[in-house]
C-alpha cells in the first residue's frame, strides 16, 4: 500500500469515527450547533469592532447585547400584537359562533351538500366535558413533573446553554481557528485553507441571500395582507418575513397571528380565506422561487438541488437539518468540485 493510499485510509477512519461520535452525541449537540451558527454569523461584527481598536472581550459583549436587543425588539412587536388579538378574539367568540350557525352551516349545505346540525345543548356538554378534562389534567401536573419535567428541564438548560457557548465561541474564535489549523498536516494545509476560504465565501453569499429573502418576503406579506384589508398587515407581515430564516416558522407564526386577526375583524369567512390564500401563495413563492433564486443562485446550487437539499437534510437530521441544508450543501459542493478536479487529473481517469 502506497503512502498516499495509507494516508487516505487514515483520513477515512478519522472521518468515520467523528461521524459516529456526532451520531451518538446528537441529542446534546443542539445548543452547541446553534451557538456555533450564531458565532459564525456574528464573528465578522466582532472583528469589525476589534479593527476599531476595541478589545475582543468588550466587542463580544457588545455584539451579544445587540443580538439580545434584536430578540427583545421582536418580542416587543409580537407580544402586544398577540395579546390584543387574543382579547379581541375572546370578546368576539360568541358573535363568531352565532355567525357560524347562521352563515357557515347554510353555505356548507348549499355548496357541498353537507348538512350539519347545530346542537347548542351538545356544544355546552362538549365544552363542559373539556373543562372537566382540563381540571383532571391539572390535577396530574405534579406527578407528570417526575417524568416529563426532566425533559422540560433539559430543554430549558439547552436554551440557557446557547448564550454561554456563544460567548466563549465569539471570544475565542480566532484562537479556535488557529488551533484547528495547527493539527492539519502541513502537506495538505494549503489545500485545506483554499477549500475553507471557498466555503467561507459561499456561506457569506448564503447569508446575504437569506437576508434578501427575509426583506422580500416581509414586503410581500405586508403588501398582500394590506390588500386583503387586514388591520395588522404591517406587523404580521414583518414578523412572518423576518422569521423565514427558520423553515416554516415564519409561515406558521404569521398564519396563526393573521388568522386570529381575520376572525376578529372580518364579518364573513371570505376574508379569512383570503388571508389563508396569501400565506399559501407566500409559502410557494418563498420555497419554489425566492429561496432558489436569491440563495441557490448565489451559492452556485441549481434550484432543484436547493429543493432536494431541504427535503433530504430535513428527513435525515430534522429541524436543524432543514436549517443547515443550504450552507452544508454549498460546502459539500466545494468539496465535490475539488474531488472532481483531483479525479480528472488522476491516473484512474486518464488511463
Amino acid at each position: 500500500m502506497t503512502l498516499e493510499r495509507l494516508a487516505a485510509l487514515q483520513w477515512f477512519v478519522i472521518a468515520s469515527v467523528l461521524a459516529w461520535l456526532v451520531y451518538l452525541l446528537g441529542p446534546i449537540l443542539t445548543p452547541f450547533v446553534a451557538a456555533a451558527i450564531l458565532a459564525y454569523i456574528c464573528d465578522p461584527l466582532v472583528n469589525r469592532l476589534c479593527g476599531w481598536r476595541l478589545p475582543r472581550l468588550p466587542a463580544t459583549l457588545l455584539v451579544m447585547a445587540a443580538l439580545l436587543g434584536l430578540l427583545a425588539l421582536l418580542a416587543l412587536i409580537m407580544l402586544p400584537l398577540l395579546e390584543k388579538e387574543i382579547d379581541l378574539f375572546v370578546t368576539r367568540l360568541p358573535e363568531l359562533l352565532d355567525s357560524a350557525r347562521i352563515k357557515l352551516l347554510p353555505w356548507l349545505q348549499q355548496h357541498f351538500g353537507i348538512n350539519l346540525q347545530w346542537d347548542e345543548a351538545a356544544l355546552r356538554t362538549l365544552l363542559a366535558g373539556h373543562w372537566q378534562g382540563a381540571g383532571d389534567a391539572a390535577a396530574k401536573v405534579l406527578p407528570w413533573l417526575g417524568g416529563g419535567g426532566a425533559a422540560l428541564l433539559t430543554m430549558l438548560m439547552n436554551v440557557l446553554l446557547i448564550p454561554v457557548a456563544l460567548f466563549y465561541l465569539l471570544r475565542d474564535w480566532p484562537l479556535l481557528l488557529a488551533r484547528i489549523e495547527q493539527v492539519i498536516p502541513r502537506r495538505q494545509l494549503a489545500k485545506v485553507l483554499q477549500i475553507a476560504g471557498e466555503v467561507d465565501g459561499i456561506l457569506a453569499e448564503f447569508l446575504r441571500g437569506q437576508l434578501a429573502v427575509m426583506v422580500l418576503m416581509s414586503a410581500f406579506y405586508a403588501i398582500a395582507l394590506w390588500f386583503t384589508g387586514l388591520e395588522f398587515a404591517l406587523p404580521i407581515g414583518v414578523v412572518a418575513g423576518m422569521l423565514v430564516f427558520v423553515p416554516y416558522l415564519g409561515m406558521v407564526t404569521g398564519l396563526a397571528l393573521a388568522t386570529v386577526a381575520a376572525f376578529t375583524q372580518f364579518d364573513n369567512f371570505s376574508g379569512v380565506l383570503l388571508v389563508w390564500a396569501v400565506f399559501g401563495a407566500g409559502q410557494m413563492l418563498e420555497g419554489m422561487l425566492v429561496t432558489p433564486w436569491l440563495v441557490g443562485e448565489r451559492i452556485g446550487l441549481h434550484p432543484l438541488v436547493v429543493i432536494f437539499a431541504l427535503l433530504a437534510f430535513g428527513q435525515l437530521f430534522g429541524f436543524f437539518g432543514v436549517l443547515l441544508a443550504l450552507p452544508l450543501s454549498a460546502a459539500l459542493l466545494v468539496c465535490l468540485r475539488h474531488a472532481r478536479s483531483w479525479y480528472l487529473a488522476s491516473t484512474l481517469y486518464q488511463n
